[in-house]
């Protein structure tokens, strides 16, 4: 039984983390004239209104998007999401935050597929109502994202790129991640996938990058924010990272200049911190 949902926890600091990375990574495959698939396995409603009665309850926002929103001193590398944002909220004031899909079909050409999966049937709904009307490049999936990776993968194209984001509330999406990371390497090597993961105490969470580490991947960058310490009563995220499997090459500078930033003025105590770490073999840059 599915239970968690976004609309909750929209705009918050792991969001911040997320939509930097995948703004930076279709940008990047912009670059090139060639078409190429957007495959999201866990989009949830596409959208979320910040002043809605889920988004005020946790408040979340507040200590992600709004923290940097308006400010001046931005570092150069978070101008690809700010820039997004305020053509959401033209008047300056935070109502709106976009989900990847909103990013995904922002940042896409017309040319470009995008394949939406959402397995709650009620988010499922809400997406269906913000992009039902998109022509056929949009392609939107009320089922499991782990098994639509099966029939989209390799695309037409050979280019691509994946996000993978479950919620994890059950223990097996840890071994659901792994395996389909392994499983779209060994069938689309060429491809981007950019993994999100929640940093928490517990087993399977810290075990799960050094999984994605070991899949055989010739590339992989892995970033990390971590906003608190982390609790010693064994619950609650105090962070999160995201692994990307062949990033693009100037996404490392990108995280440099960013995750600095972000910990100062995300941080909700002095525990806040990042780490990038990056791996590459014989990569040839695009």
């Amino acid at each position: 039984m599915l239970s968690y949902r976004h609309a909750y926890h929209a705009g918050n600091h792991a969001d911040v983390l997320k939509h930097l990375v995948l703004a930076h990574c279709l940008e990047h495959m912009n670059g090139k004239d060639k078409p190429y698939l957007v495959a999201d396995t866990h989009a949830g409603a596409g959208i979320y209104a910040l002043e809605s009665h889920s988004a005020q309850r946790t408040g979340e926002y507040h200590s992600g998007i709004g923290r940097i929103w308006g400010r001046k001193d931005l570092p150069p590398a978070l101008a690809p999401l700010i820039e997004l944002l305020q053509g959401l909220n033209p008047d300056s004031k935070l109502r709106v935050y976009p989900g990847s899909p909103w990013l995904e079909r922002a940042l896409t050409r017309h040319g470009d597929k995008l394949r939406l999966c959402e397995l709650h049937t009620t988010d499922f709904a809400l997406l269906r109502r913000e992009f039902g009307d998109e022509p056929k490049h949009i392609q939107l999936d009320n089922t499991d994202g782990f098994e639509m990776l099966k029939a989209a993968l390799p695309p037409p194209s050979r280019r691509g790129v994946v996000l993978i984001d479950p919620s994890y509330e059950i223990k097996s999406d840890y071994t659901k991640v792994a395996v389909a990371i392994k499983d779209a390497i060994a069938r689309f090597a060429t491809g981007t996938y950019l993994v999100w993961h929640p940093l928490l105490p517990l087993l399977e969470a810290n075990a799960l990058p050094t999984k994605l580490r070991k899949l055989g991947a010739k590339s992989w960058l892995h970033a990390t924010l971590q906003v608190r310490a982390a609790s010693t009563k064994g619950h609650g995220m105090h962070g999160s990272g995201m692994f990307v499997v062949n990033p693009p090459w100037k996404l490392e500078q990108a995280m440099r200049e960013a995750l600095p930033y972000l910990a100062e003025h995300l941080a909700q105590d002095t525990g806040a911190n990042w780490n990038l770490e990056q791996m590459e073999v014989a990569k040839e840059k695009e």
